[in-house]
């Protein structure tokens, strides 16, 4: 139950600090289905990462 929550709470925070990036620039005209899958790629290699890096975290410091 607390890999869920965690999960749930970072799935936020990356889901709000993707949204502060401007990423028009970096593709070609007219690649917008592109873009948007290589976004929603970050988004879940983000969350997975950061939600793995924690539960380490907390499991080698015991605080979960």
């Amino acid at each position: 139950m607390g890999k869920f929550f965690l999960y749930l709470v970072v799935t936020i925070l990356v889901i709000w600090a993707m949204d502060s990036i401007n990423i028009n620039g970096i593709f070609k005209k007219n690649k917008v289905v592109q873009a948007r899958v290589l976004y929603f790629f970050l988004g879940i290699s983000l969350i997975y990462l950061v939600t793995n890096f924690l539960m380490d975290l907390f499991t080698i410091t015991k605080l979960f």
